[in-house]
């Protein structure tokens, strides 16, 4: 019987740049991916031992980026990528370097984790962080 899995499906605008962006900044691997005609891409990646998919927006399917919902709503988005690491501080500088902008820089918190928040080129956000000894 297979192992029972939730992943997270992000949706963006302009998949193919996309998944070179998370490659780049998150060391991101593909494990699947098909792209249309048209270059819209729908794509499983893994950053180390954890998955995630990420697709084009589709809004004829009720399928919308940050981006769209920026547009619509003045910002925000419907979900929040954790990332647990090694090296938080060396991860978050690596997205930085590939695009991504600081939401709130990486310190310890009194709730006993190193973390700090980013939102990647396509709006999403991410905190990456570890729990502190």
């Amino acid at each position: 019987m297979a192992k029972t899995s939730i992943s997270p499906m992000l949706s963006v605008r302009n998949g193919a740049k996309a998944v070179e962006f998370y490659k780049q900044a998150f060391g991101a691997r593909e494990l699947f991916r098909i792209e249309s005609d048209t270059g819209e891409v729908v794509a499983q990646l893994a950053v180390g031992e954890a998955d995630f998919w990420m697709s084009d927006e589709s809004p004829e399917h009720k399928n919308f980026s940050p981006e769209s919902l920026d547009a619509e709503f003045r910002g925000g988005a419907t979900v929040r990528m954790v990332m647990v690491v090694e090296d938080p501080d060396a991860d978050f500088a690596r997205a930085l370097k590939a695009g991504a902008t600081t939401v709130s820089p990486v310190t310890d918190q009194p709730y006993g984790w190193r973390v700090g928040r980013l939102v990647d080129p396509f709006g999403h956000h991410w905190e990456i962080g570890k729990p502190l000894q």
